[in-house]
């Protein structure tokens, strides 16, 4: 039996996070993930620059070898409408990664010991400690992996009624005569309902492309349209029925979070359900959430009952709870005028900066934790 401090369960932004911020305390740290890193993990993948204060993330050593691709406007339109509104910011207010480099590089910085390449089989209380496979055993215990967490189901089960995104998402190499999207410029294409968006975004020589919405069973068929949309408006001309799409689902924050802490064990990133709801963002939510765990882990002196963790519980309703400002975009469209109101709404400059940008995908006016 392998003793540590802190378990972790999940090695994506949030378990990284989290048990970086432990390391920096001294605490003996293991993060337990069943895919085996660099992992083949898709995402539209842009971080802010309070992503980078939040982790004291250098740019110019993180950008060496790596995608680090600098977004200085967006492209913002309505499916099925030729029609756009084309932000310039003149300076750089997000940056594209690839997942498989970030995750990587974070699980490698945060100097945790590793055990990859294994799922889970079992997890139990022995006294006060946590037992993992009869392998590892920690009195402190982090949920950090994600929609499908054993530690999520085993402290809160599944919230089935929750809204949720389903998403699919492809990213290949691409030459540079077959994308009409411009690296410094993603676009972004929402659904006359306001139920779902999709999104092409350059990064170097990549493209990924992908789709999503709160309403799942429509997923397939509006997933078809935007992908058509994208053909004949001349975006892409790469051939679709060739992609290898992957398919995902995430909680969203605000609505049905899961509970976040429980006697030893804290949930954090998408194992909590704390997606943005505007924009289904999570890269953010879970590397602060995992920051924030592994404070009130620190602050807790080994004694970790449910009562000296609660201060995360209310940490995580404040940042990223109902609180926040606004819904689910289906909610600001009444049912009956949601075309209409969808086309003027997108189709001015002020909304789409202000609101649909500044708001809903950059977070512009919420500070980075340090």
């Amino acid at each position: 039996m392998n003793a540590f401090d802190v378990a972790i369960v999940g090695g994506g932004p949030a378990g990284s996070a989290c048990a970086w911020k432990l390391r920096q305390s001294g605490l003996d740290v293991v993060v337990i993930d069943k895919a085996v890193f660099p992992r083949d993990k898709l995402c539209a993948g842009w971080i802010t620059p309070q992503v980078l204060d939040d982790l004291d993330i250098d740019p110019n050593e993180y950008r060496q070898g790596r995608t680090f691709q600098a977004i200085t406007g967006f492209r913002v339109g309505v499916i099925g409408n030729g029609d756009t509104v084309d932000a310039s910011y003149g300076r750089a207010v997000s940056f594209g990664i690839r997942r498989c480099e970030f995750d990587h590089y974070l699980l490698c910085r945060s100097r945790a010991r590793l055990r990859l390449g294994t799922a889970i089989a079992s997890i139990r209380r022995d006294g006060s400690r946590w037992v993992i496979d009869e392998a590892i055993s920690a009195p402190m215990l982090v949920g950090a992996g994600g929609h499908f967490c054993p530690v999520a189901r085993m402290l809160d089960g599944s919230p089935d009624r929750a809204p949720r995104v389903a998403a699919q998402e492809v990213e290949l190499p691409i030459d540079r005569k077959g994308c009409a999207v411009g690296g410094e410029a993603p676009e972004l294409y929402f659904c006359p309902d306001f139920k779902g968006y999709g999104w092409c975004f350059r990064k170097g020589d990549y493209v990924n492309v992908g789709f999503g919405r709160v309403d799942w069973r429509a997923l397939p068929e509006a997933t078809n349209r935007f992908v058509t949309f994208l053909k004949t408006t001349g975006r892409m001309a790469a051939d679709p029925s060739t992609w290898r799409w992957r398919g995902h689902a995430y909680l969203l924050a605000g609505f049905r979070q899961r509970r976040a802490v429980g006697d030893a064990v804290l949930l954090a990133g998408d194992a909590c359900g704390l997606a943005y709801p505007q924009s289904g963002e999570g890269i953010r939510p879970a590397i602060e959430s995992g920051l924030m765990a592994a404070s009130t882990i620190v602050n807790a002196s080994g004694r970790y009952t449910r009562d000296r963790l609660e201060p995360y519980g209310r940490q995580v309703r404040e940042r990223f709870g109902s609180g926040m400002m606004g819904h689910l975009l289906s909610q600001l469209v009444p049912d009956g005028m949601s075309s209409g109101v969808a086309l003027r709404l997108l189709d001015t400059p002020w909304f789409v900066r202000r609101i649909v940008l500044d708001r809903w995908f950059l977070h512009a006016r919420d500070a980075a934790l340090v």
